[in-house]
């Protein structure tokens, strides 16, 4: 069974109804992302960035996937999928995915200040003032903010090196160290990307572009996968 490695990024979110900051013009909900996404903006003014994320919660639990991560999940059948999304959101996993790698987080879990290593599953949509890890200190979302490191980005170029089929869906490829992933693809394998504005990008490579949203491309190339590798 060849292994299907899938970069999503916003693009596949957005269309289940999840706003996305690259469309904001700057600001996300209102909130220069600095203020929100930044470990200075933690230190300015937890309530503000715990509410922030809280409304994003709250939002995401009302949100169904869509026909995009549908496909993903259909074409497990076929493939060895491995899904490395952008994304916080757990709409790949609410399709029925097995395999997410999230490079940003996960909005559903949150996380102890003193100690990364201790990760917690959210019950319900809120993290309060007041709501503390195991070691007595506050809790925070399970983000990576702009300035941070990146945990999972090595396991990440770990599976894109091991690839035999490598797509990017619904991502502008402008956030590093994730739009560097194609790169470490092996060369020769057939790569896709799907979006209704295709990024530039130095690939070599068997490239196939498909202009569209994410959930009508992903079908297309869904088919052509079935029919030519499967």
């Amino acid at each position: 069974m060849k292994k299907l490695v899938v970069l999503s990024g916003a693009g596949i979110s957005a269309e289940s109804g999840i706003s996305t900051f690259r469309d904001s013009g700057g600001l996300w909900e209102g909130h220069d992302i600095m203020e929100v996404a930044s470990p200075e903006g933690w230190r300015k003014n937890r309530e503000l960035v715990l509410d922030f994320y809280n409304k994003r919660r709250k939002q995401a639990l009302t949100v169904m996937p869509n026909e995009g991560h549908k496909e993903l999940v259909r074409l497990e059948k076929y493939f060895d999928v491995t899904i490395i999304t952008q994304n916080v959101d757990n709409l790949h996993e609410k399709a029925g995915s097995s395999n997410v790698i999230h490079l940003h987080g996960e909005l559903f879990k949150s996380q102890s200040t003193v100690d990364p290593g201790l990760v917690y599953d959210i019950e319900g949509w809120e993290i309060k003032l007041g709501d503390k890890c195991e070691k007595g200190s506050q809790l925070r979302p399970f983000i990576v903010w702009f300035g941070e490191m990146v945990p999972m980005i090595e396991p990440a170029i770990e599976v894109a090196s091991e690839a035999d089929i490598f797509a990017v869906i619904g991502t502008s490829l402008l956030v590093y160290p994730a739009a560097g992933l194609i790169q470490y693809a092996p060369s020769g394998i057939p790569k896709y990307i799907i979006d209704v504005d295709i990024p530039q990008i130095a690939s070599t490579g068997n490239l196939r572009k498909i202009v569209a949203p994410a959930s009508t491309g992903t079908k297309e190339m869904a088919e052509e996968l079935i029919e030519k590798y499967a």
